[in-house]
């Protein structure tokens, strides 16, 4: 089953969300726990946790990314954005615990100039005090361009940050198919070349969701800059083999191109046309 999904807004409420998802042909959705340049986070309404479940039940609705906002930078070099991000994914670990089978994306960080090391032993002792053995609830780190100070542009750094954490069984990695692109890995010249480089350096079983996004810079650029379906550097042809390649086809797809709903539904109809069937 292909599974693709776009990013929704919670601030109408979560079962919202999964009726916009089913009216654009949406069979999953991400969505941001909380402002994604702030840090007020809507109060959880149980009733509407309860018949945003029922509907997604319902209407095959099969899989939830909740993201972490942009703000929330676990190796910062600033006390108080440190404590704020601690405070932060530790509240919204038990949020997305309400959702059955939720995944928890977030960006590993900035290390502001403390150096990649000292940023990478930051994140795994941040998620060693929030991440518990009793959660459902997996979190991913997604893969990033590299740009500036930024963590998680080379799958070394990912797997760095995997190796320090205690409850391994709880964590995953969000593939972006803009930011690896931005990063230096051909996907489109090579993707099985980058897709066996990232399971020797990190291991395919951590893979759990994909960003399916085009680029608006080229192969290397380390900018992130999203582009519609298609009309990137990274291109339609690359993105299909993406969606149907073997070590992927099963993971859910989430689109985060600049577009508004209907623009949405456009691109989960071209990318279904494009997904072969097994």
């Amino acid at each position: 089953m292909f599974i693709i999904g776009c990013h929704l807004s919670v601030s109408d409420g979560y079962l919202a969300m999964g009726k916009a998802a089913a009216s654009i042909g949406a069979n999953a959705f991400q969505y941001f726990t909380r402002n994604p340049r702030g840090s007020s986070a809507k109060a959880i309404d149980k009733d509407d946790i309860e018949s945003l479940i029922t509907f997604c039940l319902d209407n095959g609705i099969v899989s939830y990314l909740a993201h972490a906002p942009f703000t929330m930078n676990l190796c910062s070099d600033k006390a108080h954005v440190r404590e704020f991000t601690h405070n932060t994914f530790e509240e919204d670990m038990r949020r997305v615990e309400s959702l059955p089978g939720a995944l928890y994306n977030f960006h590993p960080g900035n290390h502001m100039g403390q150096g990649i090391e000292t940023g990478i032993d930051i994140i795994a002792n941040v998620l060693n005090s929030v991440i518990l053995p009793e959660q459902k609830v997996i979190v991913l780190l997604e893969t990033m361009t590299g740009k500036g100070t930024e963590i998680g542009g080379h799958f070394e750094e990912l797997r760095e940050i995997i190796d320090r954490v205690t409850l391994k069984d709880k964590i995953g990695v969000c593939f972006d198919t803009c930011h690896v692109y931005d990063a230096g890995y051909d996907i489109v010249g090579d993707l099985d070349g980058v897709l066996t480089e990232f399971d020797r350096v990190v291991g395919l079983d951590r893979l759990k969701a994909v960003h399916i996004n085009d680029s608006k810079n080229p192969l290397g650029s380390r900018k992130d800059r999203h582009e519609k379906i298609g009309e990137g550097f990274v291109g339609l042809d690359a993105l299909s083999r993406t969606i149907n390649h073997p070590y992927l086809r099963n993971l859910p797809f989430y689109l985060e191109t600049p577009n508004e709903l209907s623009g949405y539904a456009d691109e989960i109809a071209l990318l279904r046309d494009m997904y072969k069937s097994e």
